[in-house]
């Protein structure tokens, strides 16, 4: 499945939804906690946008019994891309991130859509683009504005009750990959399935990945623009690995950073186990 269309391999793990114009979308539950329990299939679902969605897939998300959608992207993000409304769904806007649309080249701030894959071309050969690749993790975790809407994030799934969630960002890969880090820890998932399900996403978009480092390198792209690549167009596992290092460092577990900028209480804690945990 990747940036322009569906992978029907990926059907064949049942952690995926059977969707067509969805990429990376997929059910978090099934996963085992540290005590032995599973988190609970249908009801927490992540993946990208609902811009290319057709109406089967929000059939397929109607009947799932979607409930909430949200929505990590930004403004600029949204232009021409817009989420199909899925009917009965309340549709929730959270932007995350820390790029500043005054700081990009004209290429890109000019366009009335955002299309995605000239964006990422152009970013590969940009100097700043570059380094923002290896900052964006640490961006968005201990940037106090993602954090706040990280923590409205997980307040919301605390406070919505009964029925199933979909959350997203463009590629349902960085934004949405952190935001099902949390979950999954909250809910007592052990670290390296939590890696396990980040990394799920480089299989999704491996082709995509393949074909955009050939683009760079016919054009003359070295290690840098690659770097780019791998990072906007793949989920960058060894920068993940390391904010997860930071975090541990910094708060001295993930509980820790999830109590602390992130807010939760116990009584959060116990509602999530107890809605989305069975065994």
């Amino acid at each position: 499945m990747g940036l322009f269309g569906r992978n029907k391999e990926t059907w064949k793990d049942s952690r995926f939804l059977p969707v067509e114009g969805i990429p990376n979308a997929r059910d978090i539950g099934g996963y085992r906690t540290s005590d032995g329990k599973t988190v609970k299939k249908g009801l927490l679902f992540r993946g990208a946008s609902l811009a290319g969605a057709t109406d089967g897939d929000l059939s397929y998300l109607r009947s799932a019994g979607v409930k909430k959608v949200f929505d990590f992207r930004t403004d600029f993000e949204k232009r021409g891309k817009e989420n199909r409304i899925l009917p009965g769904a309340e549709m929730i806007d959270l932007p995350i991130g820390t790029f500043d649309p005054g700081d990009a080249p004209e290429s890109i701030t000019s366009r009335k859509s955002f299309d995605l894959s000239k964006v990422i071309m152009i970013a590969a050969f940009n100097t700043q683009a570059q380094e923002a690749a290896d900052k964006m993790y640490p961006s968005l975790v201990f940037n106090e504005d993602c954090q706040k809407q990280y923590a409205s994030f997980l307040k919301g799934v605390v406070s919505a009750g009964e029925g199933t969630l979909y959350y997203h960002c463009t590629q349902g890969k960085d934004r949405t990959g952190l935001a099902s880090a949390y979950l999954l820890s909250a809910l007592g998932v052990d670290r390296d399935t939590i890696v396990e399900d980040f990394d799920l996403t480089n299989r999704v978009y491996e082709k995509d990945l393949r074909k955009f480092s050939r683009r760079v390198k016919l054009l003359g792209g070295k290690e840098p623009s690659l770097r780019v690549i791998r990072s906007f167009i793949g989920a960058n596992l060894d920068n993940f690995l390391k904010v997860l290092g930071s975090i541990d460092d910094k708060f001295g577990s993930m509980e820790g950073y999830l109590r602390g900028p992130l807010g939760l209480s116990e009584e959060d804690f116990r509602i999530l186990r107890e809605r989305y945990l069975e065994g």
